[in-house]
């Protein structure tokens, strides 16, 4: 009896110790974000981006939308002119990168002056963000790290759409048992972001769930077919041929300041200086490893818990292609592994390493350190070890969905 008490102390110190590290973290970062507010000349920042930086992007491809011939400015060259016309000559360079279908949600944003629009998106995507992963529960614990985590302040800094991107890919885990099909209507939604999406439909093959494939399937076709009839069919040529050329340009060094901010295998040999085939080699041997750890742990049912963060961590780091900001959907997986029995100051450590590692992406790149995929990868080889060890439920199907997202009331 008293071991076990002594059992049950420790690993509630241990969420303790955890929980004030986390917040103290995610209070420094807002810090730095509001002397960054209090600093710019709105609705411009210190160095001559609009505050929000990325929304830029968001806000006017909403208007352009309402012209119902955006691909007209996909081209760099052309984007570029379009921004230097309405923020200044000197405005910095920024690319188009959305897929098409986006403009079908941010059109209305156009309609409002450009803070108005930021503080509404920015404001809006929290409010979604917390009432998904929340999962309607009052762990006050749990509310306060989802709503300071250091990648939610890079998100606002950013005004990226990591909000939504996390509202949708853990959305559709929460109710993947319960609600399939909704399920797969928000797995379809998240090809806004498809390259968060990519191991998605091998874990919900190998786990059978058929009509979750179906209705993602059958969304993504529908979201094409509509961006098809508003804009144009001729919208999707001008984004392979126009936009997504431009995009690849990021892998050949011609885009460094963004290679900074990206956590992936790939982008942090490409930073070292590693010549193009020798970062391909490495991520091409960290994504076979990654695919193959995930089809190991959804073969069988396992932990649920564990195998969720698995999944959700090695969709960063099969791909070259993830920003910092898009961690937003790290906040729900780490508020559930920390109130996990078992945990060992290297699970904590491991976890606290990824919460802040969308700070830390950023301080590594300027410094030349290039490596911050590693806390990713350290905590996935944990993640595996541990769900080795566990046992495998006996009876009933993985609970896959409510796992990774779920709060204890």
């Amino acid at each position: 009896m008293s071991i076990s008490l002594e059992l049950t102390s420790a690993a509630a110190d241990g969420r303790h110790t955890f929980f004030k590290l986390a917040f103290a973290i995610g209070v420094m970062v807002a810090g730095l974000e509001i002397g960054y507010l209090l600093h710019s000349p709105l609705p411009y920042d210190p160095v001559g981006y609009l505050v929000g930086r990325d929304f830029a992007n968001t806000w006017v491809g909403a208007q352009l939308a309402l012209t119902g011939h955006p691909q007209t400015y996909f081209a760099a060259d052309a984007y570029n002119r379009l921004l230097a016309e309405k923020f200044g000559a000197s405005y910095p360079l920024h690319i188009w990168s959305y897929p098409p279908h986006v403009l079908l949600f941010t059109w209305p944003l156009a309609l409002m002056p450009y803070m108005a629009a930021y503080i509404l998106y920015c404001a809006l995507g929290l409010a979604v963000y917390l009432a998904v992963t929340s999962a309607g529960g009052r762990r006050l614990d749990h509310l306060v790290l989802l709503a300071i985590a250091p990648a939610v302040i890079v998100n606002i800094w950013c005004g990226q759409n990591g909000f939504f991107v996390a509202a949708l890919l853990a959305g559709g885990l929460m109710v993947l048992d319960r609600r399939p099909i909704l399920a797969g209507l928000l797995f379809g939604m998240l090809s806004i972001k498809p390259q968060l999406g990519i191991l998605l439909p091998l874990m919900l093959a190998l786990t059978g769930r058929w009509r979750t494939v179906l209705a993602a399937a059958t969304t993504v076709l529908l979201l094409v077919t509509a961006a098809s009839f508003v804009f144009g069919v001729d919208v999707w040529t001008a984004y392979i041929n126009d936009a997504m050329p431009v995009q690849s340009r990021v892998f050949l060094r011609e885009f460094e300041n963004f290679m900074t901010h990206m956590p992936t295998a790939f982008m942090n040999a490409r930073v070292a200086g590693l010549p193009l085939p020798a970062a391909a080699g490495l991520q091409i041997g960290v994504s076979l490893a990654v695919i193959g750890a995930v089809m190991w742990t959804f073969w069988h049912r396992r932990d649920a818990d564990l195998s969720n963060a698995l999944l959700l961590t090695a969709a960063f780091l099969v791909t070259p292609y993830a920003f910092n900001y898009d961690m937003v959907v790290f906040g729900p997986m780490i508020t559930k592994l920390m109130d996990r029995d078992g945990n060992t100051p290297l699970d904590y450590g491991l976890m606290l390493a990824v919460w802040a590692l969308p700070v830390l992406t950023v301080a590594l790149g300027i410094a030349a350190i290039p490596l911050s995929f590693l806390p990713l990868a350290g905590l996935a080889a944990r993640l595996l070890w541990r769900l080795q060890r566990a046992k495998i439920p006996a009876t009933g199907r993985s609970e896959v969905g409510n796992a990774c997202v779920a709060v204890t009331p």
